[in-house]
């Protein structure tokens, strides 16, 4: 599927190809809480990094968050997460270690994008008090991580093209 994808402002403009347009997973960490995360979680979808297209390169900003796990030491992550620099919208993420891929958010992406049959809640034991966590069915919670990929789950639901 052909995405194409915007800041708010304006000032960016991209578009790539996707083979897993839909929008599956909530993702309650508090890098994507604090960086993109407007209901308390981000929304990621896979594209192919090859196809990345962007108008209005000179406006974009790259974040390395710093990555805190339990009993290790503060590290940045390797991943880049872009943003426009003058409205502050995220837009991607895309990591080297997974250099064919790269992570639009959902929020970003102003092609009508599909309804998921099932969303995941992930890392939730990272979700702030306040964010709203909605109980109904089909769900799929993790505390942190769910060990299907992206590319699994658009497998089992038949969904890429």
């Amino acid at each position: 599927m052909h995405l194409e994808g915007s800041c708010h402002c304006g000032a960016v403009h991209f578009s790539l190809e996707s083979d897993s347009p839909v929008p599956f997973m909530r993702c309650y960490c508090s890098i994507c809480r604090k960086t993109a995360g407007g209901g308390g979680y981000a929304i990621n979808i896979g594209g192919d990094a090859r196809t990345l297209k962007i108008r209005g390169k000179k406006n974009l900003g790259v974040f390395h968050a710093i990555l805190r796990e339990p009993g290790e030491r503060p590290k940045r992550s390797p991943a880049f997460r872009h943003f426009c620099l003058k409205c502050g919208s995220a837009l991607w993420l895309w990591d080297p270690r997974w250099p064919d891929l790269v992570y639009p958010l959902a929020s970003a992406i102003d092609t009508p994008l599909p309804k998921p049959p099932e969303v995941v809640e992930a890392s939730l034991d990272s979700a702030a008090s306040w964010a709203d966590v909605p109980p109904d069915v089909p769900r799929r919670r993790h505390g942190l991580w769910p060990s299907e990929s992206l590319v699994e789950w658009h497998d089992r639901h038949h969904l890429r093209r």
